[in-house]
C-alpha cells in the first residue's frame, strides 16, 4: 500500500531533518519526523511500517495531522494537565502543622488514621481522605514516628 503524499515545503523539511538527527527528542516525536520524511519521499505505507516498527494508524494519524493543523501538532505531544490539585498549599501546611503539633490525648504519636479523623474536623480539610494525607506527608517528609 502506499503512503498517501505529503509534500513537505522547504522550511519544514530542513526543521524535520536537524529534528530527528539531534537526539534531544522523545522517540516518539523522533519516529513522526521520521514518519512525514518518509511520506514526502514516497515511501510505501508498508515499508514505513516495517522500518520504525509502527501500525499503520500511526501512520495514518500522524499524516493527518500534519495535513490538518501543521508541523508543531503532527509531531510534539499535546500537554496533558491531569486532574487539578483538590488541595493547596494552605492546606497542605495545615496537615503539616497538624502532624507535628502534639499528639491526641491517649495516643503517643499522630497516626495517619488519627491525622485524617482530626483533618476531617478543620473547615478546610472537610472530605480529606487517608490517602490524600499520607501523599501530603510524604511529600514534605514528615516523620510521623519521630520525637
Amino acid at each position: 500500500m502506499k503512503s498517501k503524499q505529503i509534500k513537505l515545503p522547504l522550511g519544514d523539511k530542513q526543521f524535520l531533518e536537524g529534528f530527528r538527527s539531534k537526539g534531544q527528542h522523545s522517540a516518539r516525536e523522533t519516529t513522526r519526523a521520521h514518519i512525514l520524511l518518509a511520506t514526502e519521499a514516497g515511501v510505501p505505507t508498508a515499508q514505513i511500517q516495517k522500518v520504525l516498527g509502527v501500525s499503520r494508524m500511526v501512520i495514518w494519524r500522524t499524516q493527518s495531522a500534519y495535513r490538518e493543523k501543521g508541523l508543531d501538532y503532527a509531531v510534539y505531544d499535546a500537554a496533558r494537565p491531569g486532574q487539578p490539585a483538590k488541595y493547596g498549599t494552605d492546606q497542605e501546611a495545615e496537615v503539616v502543622a497538624l502532624a507535628c503539633s502534639q499528639a491526641p490525648e491517649g495516643a503517643a504519636r499522630w497516626t495517619i488514621r488519627l491525622l485524617t479523623m482530626a483533618a476531617g474536623h478543620r473547615p478546610k480539610l472537610a472530605g480529606v481522605n487517608r490517602e490524600t494525607i499520607r501523599q501530603i506527608l510524604k511529600k514534605t517528609s514528615v516523620n510521623l514516628g519521630a520525637k
